[in-house]
């Protein structure tokens, strides 16, 4: 795709979505760190229906590391994996405490460092806690789109990103992410995509394919 198509994409989802923002409710940055985390296989809308209870309870990164883990699993359990996800909030917790004097890092490498922190969830974090989009977090949304668009042939959300990077001017990182969720929950939709309405459906390999005219 020429950049000029890439450029008139990004622009048609912006007007198609105006309001495009992250859906998770936060107020510190290590809340942002836990909701994220508990969003891995849940709804951004069941995460938010499960964090006032559980950040009323922990209101700080210390209240995180030593609650008592069945008390953190009851409190989760709505967000499915929640053995695993209570085991990392924890860890975390004391990660941050311990190797960075309890102030969530404001870099990828560290954050990854940090337990249930991907790569994804990094780039996630960068970007609604301290503004800095350096890379582009690729969930079902964006690896759907990309692959129907033909931004990328790549299944592997890494290697998605890495197409991605190549395509979109830098300045555009920041929308993207945002742009693509709420294009694959509101158009894109993964099981009857709306193409016949789709903003971008002139750039879209897919779309021609099924020789839509």
């Amino acid at each position: 795709m020429k950049k000029k198509d890439i450029i008139n994409l990004i622009e048609n989802l912006k007007l198609s979505y105006p309001d495009a923002t992250c859906s998770l409710d936060f107020e510190t940055p290590f809340q942002m760190v836990v909701a994220v985390m508990l969003s891995a296989q849940c709804t951004d809308e069941r995460v938010n229906k499960t964090t006032p209870t559980l950040f009323k309870k922990c209101k700080t990164i210390n209240d995180f590391a030593y609650i008592d883990i069945k008390e953190l699993e009851d409190i989760i359990h709505p967000c499915g994996f929640y053995k695993n996800k209570a085991k990392n909030i924890k860890l975390c917790a004391k990660q941050v405490l311990e190797n960075f004097n309890g102030v969530v890092p404001n870099n990828m490498e560290d954050l990854q460092s940090l337990a249930g922190i991907g790569r994804k969830s990094a780039n996630v974090i960068m970007l609604e806690v301290f503004g800095i989009a350096n890379g582009i977090a690729v969930d079902t949304h964006a690896k759907r789109i990309s692959n129907l668009i033909g931004l990328s042939k790549e299944s592997d959300p890494l290697k998605i990103e890495q197409d991605l990077l190549k395509l979109f001017p830098k300045e555009y990182l920041k929308d993207i992410n945002h742009l693509f969720v709420w294009h694959g929950r509101n158009t894109c939709i993964a099981r009857n995509p709306k193409c016949n309405f789709c903003s971008v459906n002139m750039f879209c390999d897919n779309y021609r394919k099924n020789s839509h005219t």
